[in-house]
């Protein structure tokens, strides 16, 4: 039972951190600010000054600078999960003679999530350049009230697309910017917003397959060992039926890497599942991730946070939160057949 608390008080921690994220992502305050504000006032005076600028340099290079530290980890996660799968639950599959074909439906999800996530690395996400923004900004038309007319990018010095955002570890502007994502080490705009879909499509659906996979073997084992019309004797020496806990306990210590794998994929698929559907609905209804955060009443790009009495209400006008949708088919089509820049021709 040492084990099963032990991990039990793993997923308390892991849940906690999602929930916290999803609360306070994009926001300037949160419990992980404040308590990292704590620990420098209190440890500051202490920590010699070549180690603080060490671990700000670092931390300014990991996170506020375009760097493949991500992917590497995204790729040694993978090669872990798929070391297992293939080392141990692949072989215990065939000998409960699952067919080759549903064996194989893994590695197939592996090869196209590898593909898509290599054009989420490589390909332009829409930057916003001195020879295409004349085209780019005939593309949309500014709502005047996310995106307004006239305004510049005081560090590229171009003229703002509607839809387009400075992304401060790209040091770009993007067309129809959506977010930066570190796991691919690159924005995700208008050109690959498809290929980002479809990535976080297929890894979802990897990390389900070899889920069930995994979650069917050991099923079957239990059922084999015949487990669950078992008994055993407890501290007081009295015989009582093998209950789920106990069987539980019984994988753990029979396959303790298999059920940790398990474990970590249900996580992973629950979270990449939910993440895939809203990116989802806001393909649907022509909506950036960018779009939706700040359509729930955060400023917009053209108001200053000095004149906060000025300030526009983006909340309060539920009409313009879909202002560029245009049906749900044109939608779809846009995000799979992006609009390219008009180029006006020379008389």
């Amino acid at each position: 039972m040492d084990f099963l608390t032990l991990f039990a008080i793993y997923v308390v921690v892991v849940l906690t951190c999602i929930v916290l994220v999803c609360k306070y992502s994009g926001q300037q305050q949160s419990p992980l600010t404040v308590l990292l504000d704590s620990l420098a006032k209190i440890f500051g005076p202490i920590t010699p000054k070549w180690l603080q600028r060490f671990s700000q340099r670092a931390m300014h290079k990991l996170f506020h600078q375009r760097s493949n530290m991500f992917i590497y980890i995204h790729i040694l996660l993978e090669v872990a999960v798929y070391a297992e799968f293939t080392y141990e639950v692949f072989g215990y599959c065939q000998e409960m003679d699952t067919t080759l074909a549903s064996l194989s439906v893994p590695y197939i999800l592996l090869a196209l999530k590898t593909f898509f996530f290599y054009l989420c690395i490589k390909r332009d996400p829409g930057t916003v350049t001195k020879k295409k923004v004349a085209g780019q900004l005939h593309i949309y038309r500014y709502d005047s009230h996310l995106f307004h007319p006239g305004v510049s990018c005081p560090t590229c010095q171009l003229v703002k697309p509607a839809r387009s955002k400075h992304c401060r570890v790209c040091n770009r502007c993007v067309q129809r910017f959506d977010h930066h994502c570190v796991w691919v080490n690159n924005c995700i705009g208008s050109q690959n917003t498809r290929y980002f879909l479809l990535y976080l499509f297929s890894l979802s659906a990897m990390a389900g397959d070899v889920a069930l996979l995994t979650a069917d073997m050991l099923l079957h084992a239990v059922l084999r060992s015949g487990l669950l019309h078992a008994s055993y004797l407890d501290e007081k020496g009295q015989q009582q039926p093998a209950g789920l806990l106990f069987v539980v306990q019984h994988l753990f210590l029979t396959f303790p890497r298999i059920v940790f794998m398990l474990g970590f994929l249900i996580f992973i698929f629950f979270l990449l599942a939910g993440y895939a559907l809203f990116h989802t609905y806001l393909a649907l209804i022509n909506q950036t991730s960018n779009e939706w955060y700040k359509s729930r009443g955060y400023v917009c790009q053209h108001c200053h946070p000095a004149t906060a009495d000025r300030m526009c209400s983006v909340s309060s006008d539920h009409s313009k939160r879909h202002f560029y949708s245009r049906g749900l088919l044109q939608n779809i089509g846009e995000i799979f057949f992006p609009p390219q820049p008009v180029h006006k021709k020379d008389n």
